[in-house]
């Protein structure tokens, strides 16, 4: 009986504790949603929302629609300093003025990620898109090495190589009216990443069904889709759903891909410093040089005590370059075609511009030709700031603040809007109008910098941007020194898209003449 009492004893104070734990918590939890709801009360709000569901129910699932929502909520906003969004529960603050957005992106407080980059560790680790803290620093600072001026230059070669290949497969289509080619300049990026970041060749302009290709796009849109929808935050419940069942698939797929990879690069590493040790010792023989890729300098970084990055730790920065480094520059690609197309006198200024650099020659590009081509760059930078690759990031808020007279609670997330921010009349008369010249030094000297920042700004600004200017002006020099480009939609038919990058719905459709029958 005594036994008998005991356990019932246990039973009931582990049942108490387990309730009492249970009530602290929803405490605690109201006590601080209470207090945000009220301290963020005096920001405005684009509509009504609802306690526990905030603004939730008024967000539009499909990804298009919720853009042009968030869109037309910073315009109808335009002149205050930020709007407020609860997405369910989360509290987050929307800025779109170069004012707002330096107090957050020049602050050494506010440097982590917002919430919903948690979605992206499954597949990116925390690596430096996502990692915070010490560990961010000390990558960064490990990482940045790999991007100075004369390794980039090394990728020069796989950049004109690639870019070959796509003019190739364009060639197909002259003179052959219109035609989609969102996918062909997305896979000639994927293939130029690929062999840059990893040493390794997909062959993804020739192979465009392959299962790690479509894994990398299926990945994007499940993450999307996720990061919007409150109910699916919840890991155990989500890999429970037919969403999360396919989220697991592809993650396996692209992490047993990188995950073997490194481990091959690794073994070559160590063989080809055995062979060279072993010509060391015989003055005659000679060892084939190879192209570096960013994961041969990340096997051999070390830190400022001399530690190296681990396999795992790799992988993470390789899965992190594989996602950022390919669709982003893809998109702004194509942005650049669409755009050239649709203004014909533009066009002629930048053939202008590569005659007087390359003449008639189908040589590769090199290093100095790209210095001596500062209208297509400002064509780039226009076209970023009309269409930004990405079109929305996000920080966190660690510590009470005030942003832009109002006060901001510890733990919201802000949502810094390049989109809406690069259309400020007060930086950009005009801010629909397509016009390069804007960003020609002479005109763009004294522009505040934080009212143009495709690229992120401030201490956490994005680490690969010479590598993506460089990449998009290979490629687009080489397709502009064999067609012109026609574009076959205006503006209005163009339906924005945004599963983590801005692009179009149904791609970009264009026509292809030659260009040497043009100019006879």
């Amino acid at each position: 009986m005594i036994v008998d009492g005991n356990i019932q004893l246990l039973i009931w104070v582990a049942g108490a504790t387990l309730l009492l734990t249970l009530f602290l918590s929803v405490f605690s939890f109201l006590t601080d949603y209470i207090r945000k709801w009220n301290m963020m009360r005096p920001i405005p709000s684009p509509e009504t929302h609802l306690p526990l569901m905030g603004h939730a129910w008024t967000l539009k699932a499909d990804s298009g629609e919720f853009f042009q929502q968030m869109i037309e909520y910073t315009e109808r906003l335009r002149s205050e300093p930020m709007l407020q969004l609860w997405i369910g529960p989360l509290p987050c603050v929307v800025i779109y003025h170069a004012e707002t957005v330096e107090e957050i992106l020049n602050s050494s407080k506010h440097m982590d990620k917002a919430f919903v980059y948690k979605f992206l560790h499954p597949w990116l680790g925390t690596g430096l898109l996502t990692s915070t803290g010490e560990k961010w620093r000390s990558r960064r600072k490990m990482i940045t090495p790999t991007f100075h001026f004369t390794i980039l230059s090394e990728f020069l070669e796989v950049m004109n190589e690639q870019s070959s290949v796509l003019v190739a497969k364009l060639e197909q289509h002259l003179d052959k009216g219109a035609f989609n080619c969102f996918m062909d300049v997305t896979l000639c990026a994927l293939d130029i990443i690929s062999e840059t970041a990893m040493g390794k060749k997909i062959y993804a302009q020739s192979n465009s069904d392959s299962e790690y290709v479509r894994a990398i796009y299926k990945m994007s849109e499940i993450i999307h889709r996720r990061q919007k929808m409150p109910w699916l935050w919840g890991d155990f419940l989500y890999s429970k759903f037919k969403s999360g069942k396919e989220h697991d698939r592809n993650l396996n797929i692209l992490h047993t891909f990188t995950e073997k990879v490194v481990k091959e690069r690794a073994r070559e590493m160590q063989n080809l410093e055995n062979s060279a040790n072993i010509a060391d010792s015989k003055p005659d023989s000679k060892t084939s040089k190879k192209r570096k890729a960013f994961l041969d300098m990340l096997l051999s970084a070390t830190d400022d005590e001399g530690k190296k990055l681990n396999h795992k730790e790799i992988q993470e920065e390789v899965d992190t370059f594989m996602f950022e480094g390919h669709d982003t520059t893809a998109a702004a690609m194509n942005w650049v075609l669409f755009l050239l197309g649709s203004h014909p006198e533009v066009q002629t200024k930048v053939h202008e511009e590569l005659d007087e650099v390359f003449g008639k020659s189908d040589r590769p590009a090199t290093m100095d030709d790209l210095k001596r081509l500062p209208y297509l760059d400002a064509v780039i930078k226009e076209t970023l700031r009309i269409f930004p690759s990405v079109p929305f990031f996000g920080r966190a808020i660690h510590e009470d603040c005030s942003i832009g007279g109002f006060k901001v609670p510890k733990g919201v997330n802000v949502i810094i809007v390049p989109y809406a921010l690069h259309r400020d009349p007060k930086y950009f008369m005009d801010p629909e109008e397509f016009r390069p010249e804007r960003f020609l030094s002479e005109n763009s000297s004294g522009r505040n910098p934080f009212a143009y920042i495709p690229f992120s700004a401030g201490p956490r600004n994005c680490i690969g941007q010479r590598f993506a200017k460089m990449e998009e002006q290979v490629v687009l020099s080489a397709i502009l020194r064999h067609f012109w480009v026609e574009a076959k939609q205006n503006r209005e038919e163009i339906q924005i898209s945004v599963d983590l990058i801005l692009r179009p719905e149904n791609g970009i459709w264009i026509e292809l003449t030659n260009r040497a029958d043009r100019l006879q």
